[in-house]
């Protein structure tokens, strides 16, 4: 029973580390909301479907490099973006955003990084190659991140980056990141 119990307090601590890494430039309240509101919404059953459905493309990554490519190099929003933000899940993200002023963005990820669903117009299709997305999968073992904040220009407010895995059961499938506006975190 002992060595169950601190083999769970280490499992825990590994899984908050990357938080308290970084919880000095985010306030409290964001680091709270990240461990328990927004952990749980990486196993609500929408975004789990939308997420398992795109990891069932199997997209290869020079596809999704590809089409990342063609993302950034369009202005505005194209059809097959709004298609993104228009699906299932995406509209289920809108309404969790719209459920408090704190979400600026919210955004969704495959195993790879790829986006899947979204709020808003992100800057890239592909975030694999970020930490929101490294860290968060995790390499399949998943942990909660919180970035450090920073002044977002297209909101025109200060904004942190939470990111968490989406689960399927007990398996990390990929990842969702909340732009938190810090000034609304009451």
């Amino acid at each position: 029973m002992k060595q169950a119990l601190i083999s769970l307090l280490i499992g825990f601590s590994l899984i908050l580390t990357p938080v308290l890494s970084n919880a000095e430039q985010a306030p409290a309240k964001v680091v709270e909301l990240a461990n328990s509101t927004l952990a749980n919404i990486g196993k609500d059953p929408v975004i789990v479907k939308a997420v398992k459905d795109q990891n069932d493309k199997g997209m290869s990554l020079d596809q999704i490099k590809a089409k990342d490519n063609e993302w950034k190099d369009t202005p505005g929003i194209a059809d097959y973006m709004k298609s993104i933000m228009e699906s299932e899940c995406g509209r289920h993200l809108r309404g969790i955003q719209e459920s408090e002023s704190f979400y600026a963005e919210i955004f969704v990820m495959d195993n790879q990084g790829a986006n899947v669903a979204m709020t808003d117009k992100t800057s890239d299709f592909w975030q694999g190659d970020e930490a929101k997305f490294q860290k968060s999968f995790n390499n399949g073992n998943g942990a909660v991140f919180v970035d450090d904040v920073e002044f977002d220009d297209s909101a025109q407010a200060y904004l942190v980056q939470v990111s968490v895995p989406v689960i399927d059961g007990d398996k990390i499938i990929g990842a969702i990141t909340f732009g938190i506006d810090v000034d609304q975190i009451q």
